[in-house]
């Protein structure tokens, strides 16, 4: 919500692709509320996002971290791969 006499940025473009913005006194009108319910729905599309980003990060950095145990292994700078074996296990 915004204040009185003050200019709301709102979740979308014009039609050139410039910045709308609304300019009310009452913030339970229905562009404030179209705008208030877009808003929602992409904080939680970016929170989703997120969470994908960081499991995929996860994932990344295990195979990673996998690929340089073997290297490691076949260099003989280490015997075995200290890392646990299967999924969703974590190192202790």
């Amino acid at each position: 919500m915004t204040a009185p006499n003050r200019l709301r940025l709102l979740p979308w473009s014009g039609p050139e692709g410039k910045s709308c913005y609304l300019s009310t006194d009452d913030g339970e009108g229905y562009m404030s509320r179209l705008a208030d319910n877009i808003e929602a729905v992409q904080l939680g599309t970016a929170a989703e996002l997120l969470e994908q980003a960081a499991a995929w990060s996860r994932k990344r950095n295990r195979r990673i971290l996998n690929v340089a145990m073997k290297y490691a292994i076949r260099r003989r700078m280490l015997r075995t791969n200290p890392l646990p074996k299967g999924k969703n296990r974590r190192p202790p």
